[in-house]
């Protein structure tokens, strides 16, 4: 959902005060985290978001409207709650305007993770991931939620720059197909299949979150190799535009792709409450519609959400949605809206009954798959 409304700002959040580091502390058979010792986990949990590689296939590191947010090192206590998050790699990316914008979110962020190089590590290849987590740091996926692409040139010239996944469209119509919130959807373009196609040749995933019905399903069949909903939901169970139809969730997994289930309040339930829940029914609505293979996380959002932004900017956020996105008083919803949610998302699939294995593809092993199918190894030079 995060969007840059206006040329060169970004969306990123000021990470909260809290610190935490990850060793527990036990508590009659379940698990305090240090720094959050309101909440308690099982030793199973803890263990299964240790050993499972966790990527959030769409986290921005901290939502900050104001232009210089991405010039301020994260705090040490915010650098020690990505440590307890669990969480190893996050696909960065925010909704754009324009190729200048695109230019600057790469250059803005890509220089904020190299600042920080103790925390963040830049992602070439689905090994970066698994070096990530292996080196106890966090992943960055640069991605774009609106394609910038003026020709077919600029996918492999963006990704020389860094550029791993694009999602073809935002909300609404651009030069490649139509959004979400468009009244008519025409599909994926003539020019837009180019572009699928050049992306397919740099290895770059195609990504439709955002997409309209039609364009959904288009890229779906141009696209020569899998795709992804990065950041999605399910319709049949709630029914917002941004949501996924089960037609294109079978679609989608036809082709070997992988739908990241957002904690959006409004993408998830039309009423309250709205709880990690109920985020869970539209994770076991894809496993039965698709297969436990074709389902993963995609926040849309950083660790700790939106509802605690200053009041100013919350304002504009919501403000620079369609009507038909119907926000509710809160976005994030309740027990996924904290630095250790993805704790709180485990312990539901264990009270659901899902296996340690299923848990661990649901976490992050979809999509690392999906990525290592995707991604190809960059040239060397001469």
């Amino acid at each position: 959902m995060s969007r840059t409304g206006l040329s060169r700002r970004n969306m990123l959040k000021s990470a909260a005060a809290l610190g935490a580091c990850a060793f527990p502390m036990i508590n009659i058979g379940r698990y305090a985290m240090a720094g959050a010792e309101e909440r308690t986990y099982s030793a199973r949990a803890m263990g299964l978001v240790e050993r499972s590689l966790v990527i959030d296939m769409l986290a921005i590191p901290r939502l900050d409207f104001r232009p210089e947010a991405y010039s301020r090192p994260l705090s040490e206590a915010a650098v020690a709650e990505f440590r307890a998050s669990g969480i190893n790699a996050i696909h960065n990316a925010v909704g754009l305007i324009g190729r200048d914008d695109a230019l600057t979110f790469l250059a803005a962020q890509q220089g904020f993770a190299g600042r920080q190089p103790g925390l963040f590590q830049l992602v070439d290849t689905a090994e970066d991931l698994d070096r990530a987590k292996r080196d106890r740091r966090v992943a960055m996926i640069m991605g774009f939620q609106n394609a910038p692409f003026d020709a077919v040139e600029d996918v492999a010239f963006f990704h020389g720059l860094g550029l791993r996944c694009a999602q073809l469209t935002y909300n609404n119509q651009n030069l490649i197909g139509s959004g979400s919130t468009d009244r008519v959807d025409g599909g994926v373009s003539t020019f837009g299949t180019e572009i699928v196609r050049a992306m397919n040749q740099a290895g770059m995933l195609v990504d439709v979150s955002h997409s309209g019905d039609r364009t959904t399903l288009d890229a779906i069949e141009l696209s020569t190799g899998p795709i992804a909903f990065t950041h999605s939901n399910c319709r049949a169970l709630c029914n917002h535009p941004r949501n996924k139809t089960d037609d294109a969730i079978r679609a989608l997994a036809a082709k070997g792709g992988v739908m990241g289930i957002t904690g959006v309040r409004m993408f998830i339930r039309d009423r309250d409450p709205t709880n990690v829940g109920h985020m869970v029914d539209h994770i076991e609505h894809v496993i039965r519609l698709a297969g436990i293979e074709h389902v993963g996380i995609g926040s849309d959002a950083d660790l700790n959400g939106y509802d605690d932004m200053p009041p100013d900017q919350y304002r504009q956020l919501k403000a620079s949605y369609d009507r038909s996105y119907a926000f509710r008083e809160k976005i994030d919803i309740d027990g996924f809206d904290h630095p250790r949610k993805i704790y709180d998302l485990t312990e539901e699939l264990i009270r659901r009954g899902h296996s340690d294995a299923h848990i661990a593809l649901i976490l992050g092993g979809n999509f690392r798959r999906l990525l290592g199918a995707v991604w190809t190894r960059p040239q060397s030079g001469a």
